[in-house]
């Protein structure tokens, strides 16, 4: 790997001008601005003091910027990575602690090298086996529990910390009496007042105008007698360089948790980044450089005390519409929150939590997706209950335990699928040498006396039993009048040992019916395996062909020098 593979903003910053520099700023300053009350609303969804979602603003976006071959991924915390954060080690130390902190440090440096290492062996490939309807129920339903989480300071009431919905509804319902009003009031004038932003203009800070309103409102009014909680003093000052405390027992414990953020927050990250991508032609998304990326962020964060990170869908949609142009402008971002950790946290300690509650909010319920849910269920039926099982599953046994459902679902259906691809019989469509599936097209001939089948699918141990009983269960549909089979192959990209036995015993079965078959289209590598297994001569080299037309006509041709041999033969004898 060369450096500019390694290091793609050498590229951009070879070529960086004014043009770049004016929209850059403006997008960096934007998100910036947006950032710190994500940053900070995030790291309480993680369970961690909200300093901490500040420090995760720094030094990842930086590294991220230098590394990552997206130009407008707005990289730093997240809602689902804070919420999978707090469900991992929730249940290993009490939340604030400084337990609980050190363990999500570490967290984050062994995401980023689990991360590092899935680019080094160019294993990006991996998210692939979680399917989009997954991906869909797992994320509405853990945004869901996301926002449910806030209630308790929305309302202001005292709720135990849970990752399962009823729990939280059932103590909120028994503790809506407690609710404080103020602090209640608040809240939802934050959600008012960066919903209306949204709808004026993305780019407008919302998040941003909540904080200063909650802050002016707290200190103005002395609502925090009054019994609304607030953040209190925030520390004053850049994250210290530390290396987070390694030991085997630990790591164990936070693998399944870093596994799964490792590949959700690549898939969230990857997803938005390709989305973005397609509307600017001048550079390209490689997925393992960004694996790598994304992962030496994260373990570059961990030794300046963050938190695991990915790239976010809002912050980077909102990078893109204010002028992005390369990753200046997150490292802008980062400068910007570099400057108010020295200079500007003690105008956060009047911040009301339930102005935070209401950024993640706002935030988190905008990812809940029913509109996939009612496509699906016009589109396509069985993932539609993909995405159910998966949204159930998340909400009433966890986030955990969701997405591992979620992957089991994703690889059940890619198994289910490969045994039973599809198969079309052919018919010739008249007056052309084209030929479609009968099923579908009623207007094809489908000859009594040929038999044409397009398997659509590698042939491999686990459909090989599929293809054989559907060969032979069209051939009795056609009766005695077959005569020959031809296996259209311009779909089969590959055979393994047991598709070999199978062919032979195919073709074997055939000749011994007294028919005879022939191959059309058949792919390089399927030719070589055929060839290995000896199959070219069982079958035939004369039974091969570059198009069904061919077999077709090789066919009639045969059939016409038999009539013609039958019919010389009855008059010789007269």
């Amino acid at each position: 790997m060369s450096l500019k593979q390694f290091m793609p903003s050498i590229e951009w910053l070879g070529k960086y001008g004014k043009r770049e520099v004016k929209g850059d700023l403006s997008a960096g300053l934007t998100v910036g601005v947006m950032l710190i009350p994500q940053g900070m609303a995030y790291a309480m969804i993680a369970g961690l003091p909200p300093i901490y979602g500040l420090y995760a603003s720094t030094v990842p976006l930086i590294i991220y910027a230098l590394l990552g071959t997206s130009r407008q991924l707005a990289v730093g915390p997240v809602a689902m990575v804070s919420l999978l954060t707090a469900a991992g080690i929730g249940s290993m130390a009490e939340g604030g602690s400084e337990t609980y902190i050190q363990l999500a440090i570490l967290l984050a440096l062994f995401v980023g090298l689990i991360q590092f290492a899935l680019g080094v062996f160019r294993l990006g490939f991996l998210v692939n086996f979680l399917s989009h309807p997954v991906i869909s129920g797992f994320t509405s339903a853990a945004s869901l529990i996301i926002g449910l989480s806030q209630l308790k300071h929305l309302l202001g009431v005292d709720l135990d910390r849970s990752h399962h919905i009823h729990e939280i509804l059932i103590q909120a319902f028994n503790n809506i009496g407690q609710t404080n009003l103020a602090t209640l009031g608040i809240g939802l004038a934050g959600i008012i007042l960066i919903i209306s932003a949204k709808k004026i203009n993305r780019s407008i800070p919302g998040p941003l105008l909540a904080v200063l309103f909650g802050v002016l409102a707290v200190w103005g009014l002395d609502l925090a007698s009054s019994g609304v909680k607030i953040v209190g003093s925030v520390p004053k000052g850049l994250p210290s360089f530390t290396l987070p405390s390694i030991q085997l027992d630990t790591l164990q414990a936070l693998l399944p948790v870093a596994l799964a953020i490792s590949l959700v927050s690549f898939m969230e990250s990857i997803a938005v980044a390709k989305a973005i991508q397609a509307k600017h032609k001048d550079y390209k998304v490689v997925p393992n450089q960004e694996l790598l990326a994304l992962g030496l962020a994260n373990v570059g964060g961990a030794l300046f005390q963050s938190y695991p990170v990915t790239g976010g869908f809002s912050r980077t949609a909102v990078n893109d519409q204010a002028g992005a142009k390369t990753g200046m402008a997150s490292i802008i971002s980062a400068l910007l929150i570099v400057l108010t950790l020295l200079f500007l946290t003690p105008l956060f300690y009047f911040l009301p939590n339930a102005i935070l509650a209401s950024v993640i909010m706002v935030a988190v319920f905008g990812l809940i997706d029913y509109k996939e849910a009612i496509h699906l269920w016009k589109a396509n039926r069985g993932d539609f209950w993909m995405l159910v099982v998966t949204f159930i599953a998340t909400l009433g046994l966890g986030i955990e335990q969701g997405i591992a459902i979620g992957v089991v679902l994703s690889l059940a259906m890619i198994i289910y699928r490969t045994t039973k691809p599809h198969i079309a019989e052919l018919g010739r469509v008249p007056h052309t040498d084209l030929y479609r599936n009968v099923d579908r097209f009623q207007e094809v001939i489908d000859r009594e006396d040929l038999l044409i089948i397009r398997f659509d699918a590698q042939l491999y141990f686990a459909n090989v039993n599929y293809f054989k009983e559907n060969i032979e269960e069209r051939m009795t549909n056609k009766g005695d009048k077959l005569k020959t089979i031809i296996i259209a192959s311009e779909s089969i990209n590959n055979l393994d040992s047991s598709a070999v036995h199978a062919l032979e015993d195919i073709v074997q079965n055939i000749h011994d019916q007294g028919r005879q078959v022939y191959f059309s289209s058949v792919k390089g590598p399927v030719r070589d395996a055929m060839k290995k297994g000896h199959l070219f001569e069982k079958i035939g080299e004369k039974n091969f062909f570059m198009s069904i037309q061919d077999a077709v006509n090789y066919f009639d041709n045969k059939e016409e020098e038999g009539n013609d041999k039958v019919e010389y033969v009855m008059q010789t004898n007269k």
